[in-house]
């Protein structure tokens, strides 16, 4: 258990601290941050997938913990998500953004990436409950969907009227909940000793839909042999790596 709660918090830590990568999205070219980001996003998709598949899945049956219940959490996941993901563009605002009128927009994307934020710290925080292997490939799945979903988070904010400091800050303020999510699961294991048999089939959905609706989507929106190419190399990389993190610990 003590084990558990140090992972946990070093991982979500690491989690929050992503937010920071917009400070790179100022560095970098923008056109070639733009391929960057496309192959991450290649791999992230990849590592989400393979950890729902290879990881989180498999550790169900493996306890007997997968039942019909489970899917219905599964899809009830992927409402979240989906959900989620609605209320952020669910407001809209056609003013000039100036560093006096923040554009309503970026506010909802700050709170939406909060509560996805929480609920990333939530899963891991679950998942380390149930053994440290499925933590770490957890975390690292998490880990390489953030960085793409963070510099994207960035620059919604900096187009939202925020400065390029604010953005940061806010941006981390936000990621900030990922460490109140990894708390909690730890402490509500307490209080709900099965608390992972709920939470992991949350994470197979929301895992399965930003896979297959944020990230492949925009996969599919360039075309060109060479890249496509190197896309599919990076997504069948990042299954590997999960599939790797079976023989850890």
């Amino acid at each position: 258990m003590k084990e558990a709660i140090i992972y946990t918090l070093g991982s979500v830590i690491i989690i929050s601290l992503i937010s920071f990568v917009g400070v790179l999205a100022l560095a970098i070219n923008t056109k070639k941050l733009n391929k960057i980001i496309l192959y991450l996003v290649s791999f992230a998709a990849g590592a989400l997938l393979g950890d729902v598949f290879i990881h989180l899945i498999p550790e169900l049956i493996r306890n007997n913990n997968f039942t019909l219940q489970t899917s219905f959490l599964a899809l009830g996941g992927i409402v979240i998500f989906f959900t989620l993901e609605k209320i952020i563009h669910w407001q809209h605002c056609h003013m000039p953004q100036t560093k006096k009128h923040i554009h309503p927009f970026a506010v909802n994307n700050m709170i939406g990436d909060g509560v996805h934020n929480f609920l990333d710290g939530l899963i891991i925080g679950a998942s380390y409950l149930v053994n440290i292997p499925l933590g770490i490939a957890t975390t690292v799945a998490v880990i390489f969907h953030e960085i793409p979903q963070e510099i994207g988070d960035f620059g919604v904010l900096l187009h939202g009227g925020f400065s390029k400091k604010k953005a940061l800050l806010f941006n981390f303020f936000s990621a900030l909940a990922a460490i109140v999510g990894g708390i909690f699961a730890v402490i509500a294991t307490g209080i709900a000793p099965k608390i992972a048999e709920y939470v992991i089939p949350l994470a197979i959905g929301g895992f399965i839909y930003i896979a297959g609706s944020d990230l492949i989507p925009e996969l599919h929106k360039d075309f060109e042999t060479k890249k496509s190419i190197i896309q599919i190399i990076a997504f069948i990389l990042g299954i590997a790596v999960m599939a790797l993190l079976l023989y850890m610990g």
